[in-house]
């Protein structure tokens, strides 16, 4: 699923996390469902993380915070529409 394009270190570590965990990425993606359905303009993936770390009695293993930018650009990949939603940066590691 991933559609990152880079070959550093990390997004390698970050596919083979996604890879591993796709619950993940799904729970993010209903988390962010929600928020838009309830109104919400913008939506913070490091808040998304958090909801889904308290949501999740053990957490999620391997779940790194360098993995927000990531995430959200999939979700976007995925879901066109909701680019406004998210805040992104420019990239320094390509």
């Amino acid at each position: 699923m991933c559609c990152i394009q880079c070959n550093t270190a990390a997004c390698e570590q970050f596919r083979a996390f996604d890879a591993n965990n796709p619950h993940v990425y799904r729970a993010l993606e209903r988390l962010a469902a929600r928020r838009l359905a309830a109104g919400a303009t913008r939506v913070s993936l490091k808040d998304l993380f958090e909801d889904l770390r308290r949501q999740l009695p053990h957490g999620v293993v391997g779940l790194n915070n360098s993995y927000t930018a990531l995430y959200a650009r999939l979700l976007i990949g995925e879901h066109p529409h909701w680019a406004a939603a998210f805040e992104l940066r420019r990239r320094r590691a390509a």
